[in-house]
């Protein structure tokens, strides 16, 4: 089932599977910011990523000497979660732990994704509670798809812009897993003009990044997406190198795993810890 939200500037769609954005438009414009889906590409368009963000080494990890298997970005964006709250402005969903999600994750957890319009910008927040009678451990993340190009411009028009960045600490991705072996991408004034060979290897990883604003933006028009996330440690810039119309903005609190890694999800790069009814809360803004 979709729910919609709008104000004055904004309109938005969400769907109770995943509680994933799936529209994002001016109150009086015909453009679709959010990608549509496509099984020829991608058939999402802005998962939540929990209680992992990225793969695991050969899907599986290690807790309290069991080994648990989970496929890549862990099992909310495929869970249907219940409405909590529901204003003409905002919308806030549930998720708790099952049978089924304990089988995989041993933990008793409640979580909540809100969305809230504010202006011109949407506020996207997360709120993760440990209802375990022990430490969670976990990671959160986003990973929503843009579509590229917005309008009538070339998907080569377009480009990143970063504040006061010089250049970006990026991870390399491989097949077994993220190499420690970090590269530097030089930035053109805070630019990183985009084209398909950029994500040839996959994912851009990057970490380290002091100003948490990106935006993006073309040399044709005025249309631009503007992200602010504070506080997360990654961010991750993807498309698929195939022709996909999309580009993916994700911040993200967690990683993939390193190569020769334990598996251990205690010692896992990015892992949150939280006491027994311990609280986290993190959020970040798409403004248009």
């Amino acid at each position: 089932m979709q729910y919609k939200i709008s104000n004055t500037f904004l309109e938005i769609s969400i769907k109770d599977l995943g509680a994933e954005l799936c529209s994002l438009k001016k109150k009086y414009d015909s453009t679709e910011y959010i990608w549509q889906g496509d099984e020829k590409y991608w058939n999402r368009h802005a998962p939540i990523l929990f209680p992992i963000v990225g793969k695991l080494l050969d899907n599986e990890y290690i807790y309290e000497n069991t080994t648990y298997q989970m496929g890549q970005h862990g099992f909310a964006r495929d869970k249907v979660f219940d409405v909590f709250i529901k204003e003409d402005d905002y919308i806030c969903f549930k998720l708790v732990d099952s049978k089924d999600t304990f089988e995989i994750y041993p933990f008793n957890f409640e979580l909540y994704l809100a969305y809230r319009l504010i202006n011109n910008k949407l506020e996207i927040s997360y709120k993760v509670v440990n209802k375990s009678k022990k430490e969670m451990l976990f990671s959160i993340g986003a990973h929503p798809a843009f579509n590229w190009p917005l309008e009538k411009a070339n998907k080569s028009d377009y480009y990143f812009e970063f504040e006061d960045t010089k250049e970006l600490e990026r991870l390399p991705l491989t097949q077994d897993g993220i190499s420690d072996n970090k590269k530097i991408l030089d930035l053109e004034n805070s630019k990183l003009y985009l084209n398909e060979e950029l994500f040839k290897d996959d994912a851009l990883v990057i970490e380290n990044l002091e100003n948490k604003t990106i935006t993006f933006k073309n040399t044709q028009d005025t249309r631009s997406i503007k992200m602010s996330f504070d506080r997360f440690d990654y961010l991750g810039l993807w498309s698929k190198p195939s022709g996909a119309p999309f580009i993916c903005i994700e911040p993200w609190h967690g990683i993939a795993d390193f190569i020769g890694h334990n598996k251990k999800l205690e010692e896992k790069k990015g892992i949150i810890t939280l006491l027994e009814n311990e609280i986290f809360e993190s959020s970040y803004t798409i403004s248009i």
